[in-house]
């Protein structure tokens, strides 16, 4: 047989095996739609079966490769870090490199020297309180975190600390000695939205009863709730008594009678709590909801409360 007719019977021959290879797939596709039918009527047990039976002649014939899975990296703020190793850092002195202290700033930024307080500051020197104020991410996977110390006489000092962060390893290491910076600036507040004033009345009063027994126990919360929303008063109660001392709104509605039923507004209170303590300002951002010629709390701004779907 010649070169040329046997290539030509191959030509002829690839088509078909295709075709043939085509034809047992679908074949074996309807089989196993028919198992799995056979096999919901049978019960959840045989479903079972012929689930995980089934064959996967389609999709290995459809890729060799398997489908590649990326995840980002997720980078977590050093802020917590930068501030415990700042807190211990003050604490710790290089004539005593072997305290809790000192060793725990060691091991979290080992080429990093301690302090050495001279023996007369003694507690002066340490702080009362540490707090991280500020991270800023940098280039290479480093960071920047302000943290700020407070100290008995009520003085602060803030410290810029370098911090090189590994999101695949979730690990963190102070790579610098701290800095002492400057504080954050003051920022200029904007204009507050609640720009009209509430007076007495039915709303004031409304606000009032719902925080008296929302801090104080002064009868149920539920009473003062819109229809859906849910929420639970402090407890143990933390004061014996709430007054109200101004209700600001962003809409008009709220300062005059109560309106048609649904409306809704935003407002501040201003509110002045007793214990045996003393007394403390508060403040409280609401949503009241109109219903029936009465104010209802619809949603307290602090994370608490859960309009069931209320409109």
């Amino acid at each position: 047989m010649s070169p040329g007719k046997q290539a030509s019977e191959r030509e002829a021959a690839a088509p078909m095996a295709a075709g043939a290879r085509l034809e047992s797939m679908r074949r074996r596709v309807r089989l196993s739609r028919l198992a799995v039918l056979s096999a919901i009527a049978a019960g959840p047990v045989a479903l079972c079966v012929a689930v995980a039976s089934a064959p996967t002649t389609v999709q290995a014939a459809t890729s060799s490769k398997p489908a590649a899975v990326r995840t980002a990296a997720v980078v977590a703020d050093p802020g917590g870090y930068a501030q415990l190793f700042v807190s211990v850092w003050l604490r710790s002195s290089a004539d005593d490199a072997t305290s809790a202290q000192a060793r725990l700033a060691q091991s979290m930024a080992p080429d990093i020297e301690l302090p050495a307080p001279a023996p007369a500051a003694g507690a002066q020197s340490k702080p009362e309180s540490v707090t991280a104020v500020r991270s800023a991410q940098r280039e290479g996977g480093t960071w920047s975190v302000t943290v700020a110390a407070q100290y008995a006489d009520g003085s602060v000092r803030y410290y810029a600390v370098p911090v090189a962060a590994d999101p695949v390893a979730a690990s963190f290491t102070v790579t610098g000695a701290p800095g002492v910076v400057a504080g954050p600036a003051r920022t200029e507040v904007p204009k507050s939205s609640y720009g009209v004033t509430v007076p007495e009345g039915d709303l004031s009063s409304a606000v009032g009863e719902f925080l008296a027994a929302y801090l104080t126990g002064a009868g149920e919360v539920d009473r003062y709730l819109a229809p859906g929303v849910r929420m639970s008063a402090v407890s143990p109660a933390p004061y014996t008594t709430v007054s109200v001392q101004q209700v600001s709104a962003v809409e008009e509605a709220a300062a005059g009678q109560v309106p048609a039923d649904g409306t809704k507004v935003r407002v501040l209170v201003q509110v002045e709590a007793r214990d045996s303590g003393g007394r403390w300002p508060l403040a409280y951002e609401l949503t009241l909801k109109a219903r029936s010629g009465r104010w209802e709390v619809a949603a307290l701004e602090s994370g608490t409360a859960q309009d069931g779907g209320a409109r």
